[in-house]
């Protein structure tokens, strides 16, 4: 176990490329008035705990609108590997000098400030390496946050070796328990039936249902979105049908 520092710099690291083979170009759509990656970076600046936001993207040239769209959104933008994500995380964190990092991905334009502070106060108080809302998952998919110091970072960013732990960042902590302290932040109810992530049209529609139902602003509660889809439970079938890719996919 790597304890944090007293008062370490919390550092949202908020992952996001151009491509996707189901939705090309998703983090830049029009999601009520702003892009889904404006979106993700609004909602995150709410988190209390969370000291500074940064996009971490590839250097590929596809990737540039990003990077511009950072800037635009003044938020700075880190560029590096396309495919070993591990490998970027971990130079963002340390160009940022982060001592704990908060993984959010640009596809969940509903991730919710206040789920963050709840991760990252798991953390905390437990003095532990990992934190996660995820497992066992009791929230909506899409409001999914990761947290863990920058120390746990480096270890995995030595030790993983496999495709799939460096092209999605945080397996090796889930598949090495015996290495690290992972505790977690699930909710005392399970809403894990909804789907509010965006890979697909279908995706894409729902979260455009759910802003427009809200006013289009993002200073909403997740428990507001999920209150709409009380109301309205034919909301959620727009893509009860889409299948999460698994990380092993190739």
């Amino acid at each position: 176990m790597s304890l944090p520092d007293a008062n370490p710099k919390v550092v949202a690291i908020v992952q996001a490329r151009m491509g996707s083979t189901r939705l090309p170009g998703k983090v830049l759509m029009d999601l009520g008035g702003h892009s889904v990656l404006a979106r993700v970076v609004r909602r995150l600046s709410r988190a209390t705990l969370v000291s500074e936001l940064v996009v971490a993207t590839t250097d590929s040239p596809a990737d540039s609108p990003i990077a511009r769209e950072s800037e635009r959104l003044h938020v700075p933008c880190f560029r590096g590997s396309e495919t070993d994500v591990l490998d970027r995380y971990h130079r963002a964190a340390l160009a940022s000098d982060a001592g704990i990092i908060v993984r959010v991905t640009s596809d969940c334009p509903l991730i919710d400030p206040g789920l963050v502070d709840d991760t990252v106060r798991t953390l905390l108080q437990a003095g532990a390496d990992y934190a996660s809302n995820v497992s066992p998952r009791t929230y909506p998919r899409g409001l999914d946050t990761e947290v863990f110091t920058a120390a746990a970072l480096r270890r995995a960013w030595i030790g993983a070796r496999q495709p799939h732990q460096r092209e999605h960042v945080t397996p090796y902590f889930t598949e090495h328990p015996q290495m690290f302290q992972i505790v977690h932040a699930s909710g005392p109810a399970d809403y894990s039936q909804h789907r509010w992530t965006l890979d697909t049209a279908d995706d894409l529609e729902l979260l455009r249902s759910l802003y427009s139902r809200l006013g289009n602003r993002d200073n909403f509660h997740w428990r507001d979105a999920l209150a709409v889809l009380e109301r309205e439970p034919g909301l959620a079938q727009l893509n009860a049908h889409v299948v999460q890719k698994s990380i092993h996919a190739h």
